[in-house]
């Protein structure tokens, strides 16, 4: 499947558009994490959550939870929120 990611983690994978595969959310992150390490340290914490600057979007869709099952026609799309004042 297809995942969006944030300009902000760039750095790990050297594009913005990388394919992925797995069947819940959780699976996913582990597996771009074994070819971009780091990179799910940087979407999850210590605790097994989303990171609170963290949004995930499936098809649109946000999702809170690790668990998500996912379809391989599925559009993962990582966003960073913005802070500032």
């Amino acid at each position: 499947m297809k995942v969006f990611i944030p300009s902000q983690l760039h750095s790990y994978t050297g594009k913005r558009l990388v394919d992925a595969d797995g069947g819940t959310l959780d699976e996913l992150l582990r597996e771009l994490d074994c070819r971009y390490p780091g990179l799910r340290f940087r979407i999850v914490n210590e605790q097994e959550h989303v990171r609170q600057h963290i949004r995930i979007f499936v098809n649109s869709e946000q999702v809170f939870d690790l668990t998500t099952a996912l379809r391989p026609q599925d559009e993962v799309r990582i966003v960073g929120a913005l802070s500032g004042g």
